[in-house]
């Protein structure tokens, strides 16, 4: 059964948060329900469908920004009382608006993310979880990582409170009162969780989880260990999952999986006999996703699946037809309701044009007065500096309430813009002075009409670090700019994991010193992604990393006044040595370095750069081919004399040039890396061999892996 929805655009708010959206249970089966709405002006909106037109329920008056809204009541009840966090502070309102709730928590940061269990309240700020019942607080957890979200297991089905963290480090902790009862690794940085089915499922222990790299799951947490039932993978590159429900759209009797994606991607996913989840729509709206809901809010009988957007769209997909079949009196009739509806919104627009007409001739006219003053008007950014462990690049998402006009990008590190699919902007580049003013990029993005999202991708180079500037443009009078910034760290390619290879060679690092655990925690903040801030509990900590483009891993274990570093990559090793002693002199920390270099570790990360290096050196031979070989076919006519491997290329030849321009200097930064392992090799011994460097690229230009290892060896 194909399933067809239509879109229509209900009404729109202020900016919104994620999971800051909510349906009203319905009176009965498949009838129109109410729509609840938090923005960050700190309104909460309720409103209804009536003859197509959006009918408010109630609206509050502004006030601080609403980070989540929750629906909830008495157990086994339907769930209709309305909860909003904002700031440290959580408000409740019944379904007609009236306030009955008005709770200070203790919280010293601003509410991040909520569940509400009955009388029972989960919260959590960036670090820190506290679990409240009756407004008295029952336990509290400090979280090593950043929270992103909270859910508890159906009390009334699972008979105990079982909350669950999503952790920024790819971990959910499940707890047990205020003590972690076991961890869970996921395959990315967990986002959102929702209960399976609604409910948990049919043990009630079923959580989905979605994850800012795109990647959907479905586990089982049982009391002693987790059952991972189910994964999806994101194989087509789609956005982060801000947003998951459960509900049978389809109409099958399954409750299908419902997914809202940062990248404006909406998708259901139905189960086949097997119970393993297969894409059964998508559709691509322009903003990312926040909210969404399964559920009736257009027309009654007609099931839909509502969503809420980054800038305060409440949108359908429904299931309603949009050309009805009818009888002749019945077609008039619509057409005549449709004709009604396009009046209205002529009329609407037209007053609209009017009152902008009036407002810009009354700034123009206030501008040109002595006492005139003018406001910087201001407008809300989503940004999301990312690192992607398939492709070993970056990516920056800019997006904002109103359309860009333009966004500059300033580096002052050396780093490449690779080409990005859904980008329709025009990029420009300016000529940069690197050597006078440490600039090494300007690009200028000039986007389409009604753009309001831009992702951008880039690569950095490991050792060098700096800063990465955006300036953001959009199209409001008069001209206003906001910068966002970005670090590039020191080993900007390494990215977090929680197992390594312990057999690797490895060489290692250790720095001892009159310095503070907490110095020591800032340093490898400075040099490593993905590493909280605040320093983790307790006097040692051990975090393990891996190169995402080379596959080497590294080790860091501190103390105060000691930390040790191993990885399997020398180049690491130099690049965290000189970092670590540059930050110690500038705080006037006398350090004392040691190192141990294994010589075994340097033929294993050859041995790692050998399949990546032989496949672009292929790459570039191939293309390199393409326009002699197209000579040939134009000049013979036909590729029947060519060989099979010329014949595939000539096939190939589209594909081939589109991977080759998707990785502009993909071999210089190979050979780059090469010649820093090898210059690194010999500065632990005390020798410089930057001289020998071009009788190295004599070598890697007729590439063979034993030569190259016997060059390492003899130098």
């Amino acid at each position: 059964m194909d399933l067809n929805l239509n879109r229509a655009d209900y009404l729109q708010v202020g900016v919104t948060s994620q999971k800051s959206m909510k349906l009203l249970p319905a009176s009965r089966y498949r009838a129109t329900q109410k729509v609840v709405v938090g923005d960050h002006d700190g309104v909460v909106m309720c409103f209804g469908m009536k003859k197509g037109e959006a009918v408010t329920v109630f609206k509050t008056l502004p006030g601080q920004k609403i980070a989540r809204l929750e629906l909830g009541g008495v157990l086994n009840t339907p769930q209709e009382k309305i909860f909003i966090a904002a700031g440290s502070e959580i408000r409740g309102f019944t379904k007609r608006g009236k306030q009955f709730l008005s709770f200070e928590t203790n919280l010293t940061e601003s509410i991040k993310a909520m569940h509400i269990s009955g009388s029972d309240l989960f919260l959590s700020a960036s670090y820190i979880y506290n679990h409240y019942c009756d407004c008295k607080d029952q336990h509290y957890y400090l979280s090593g990582d950043k929270i992103n979200d909270i859910i508890c297991l159906p009390v009334e089905r699972v008979l105990r409170d079982v909350p669950v963290l999503a952790c920024q480090d790819r971990v959910l902790r499940v707890l047990q009162g205020s003590d972690v009862m076991y961890e869970i690794e996921v395959p990315g940085p967990p986002a959102v969780l929702a209960l399976h089915n609604g409910n948990g499922g049919d043990s009630g222990e079923d959580l989905l989880f979605g994850t800012s790299d795109g990647k959907l799951g479905l586990i089982q947490i049982t009391t002693s260990k987790p059952i991972h039932k189910w994964e999806i993978r994101n194989e087509k590159k789609r956005g982060g999952i801000l947003c998951v429900d459960s509900f049978d759209i389809v109409g099958d009797g399954v409750k299908d999986v419902l997914v809202g994606r940062d990248d404006g991607m909406v998708e259901v996913y139905s189960f086949d006999n097997a119970n393993e989840p297969v894409l059964r729509f998508d559709q691509a709206l322009s903003e990312s996703v926040t909210s969404i809901q399964g559920g009736c809010v257009g027309k009654d009988g007609y099931d839909e699946i509502v969503v809420s957007t980054y800038s305060g769209w409440v949108t359908g997909l429904t299931t309603e037809p949009i050309h009805k079949e009818s009888g002749p009196g019945e077609e008039l009739k619509i057409n005549q309701e449709m004709q009604n509806k396009i009046s209205s919104l002529r009329s609407e627009l037209e007053h609209l044009q009017y009152k902008v007409l009036q407002e810009r001739e009354k700034y123009q006219q206030s501008s040109q007065s002595s006492k005139a003053k003018s406001a910087v008007p201001s407008f809300s950014v989503n940004d999301k500096f990312t690192l992607n462990k398939d492709d070993a690049s970056y990516s920056l998402i800019l997006e904002v309430q109103t359309a860009i006009d333009n966004v500059l990008i300033q580096s002052d590190v050396p780093i490449d813009l690779l080409d990005v699919d859904k980008n329709s902007a025009v990029v420009s580049f300016s000529s940069c002075d690197s050597e006078s003013n440490d600039n090494f990029l300007l690009a200028t993005y000039r986007c389409q009409a009604n753009t309001t999202r831009l992702e951008l991708k880039i690569r950095s180079i490991e050792g060098q670090y700096g800063t990465l500037q955006a300036y953001v443009t959009p199209r409001i009078q008069p001209k206003t700019c906001q910068v966002r910034q970005y670090l590039i760290k020191p080993l900007s390619l390494h990215q977090r994991t929680h197992f390594i290879d312990h057999d690797r060679p490895m060489n290692t690092l250790t720095l001892t010193g009159q310095f503070s655990f907490a110095e020591l925690h800032s340093w490898v903040v400075f040099c490593l992604p993905e590493v909280p801030e605040k320093p983790p509990a307790g006097e040692c900590v051990t975090f393990y990393f891996q190169n995402t483009f080379l596959d080497t891993q590294l080790e860091s274990t501190y103390r105060k006044g000691e930390g040790v570093f191993k990885s399997d990559n020398i180049s690491t090793i130099s690049i965290l040595k000189d970092v670590l002693s540059k930050e110690a002199t500038k705080r006037k920390i006398n350090l004392n370095i040691s190192y141990e270099i294994n010589e075994v570790s340097v033929k294993h990360t050859l041995k790692l750069i050998h399949p990546k290096l032989e496949y672009q050196l292929l790459l570039a031979k191939k293309v390199q081919l393409i326009d002699a070989l197209k000579e040939l076919q134009v000049h013979e006519g036909n590729t029947n004399f060519l060989i099979p491997e010329y014949r595939c290329i000539l096939e190939e030849a589209d594909h081939l040039q589109e991977e080759y321009k998707k990785q502009p200097a993909h071999l210089e930064r190979l050979y780059g890396m090469i010649t820093d392992l090898f210059i690194d090799k010999f500065k632990f011994k005390g020798t410089n061999v930057k001289t020998k460097v071009p009788l190295l690229l004599e070598i890697l230009d007729s590439y063979d892996q034993n030569a190259l290892i016997a060059f390492f060896d003899a130098a």
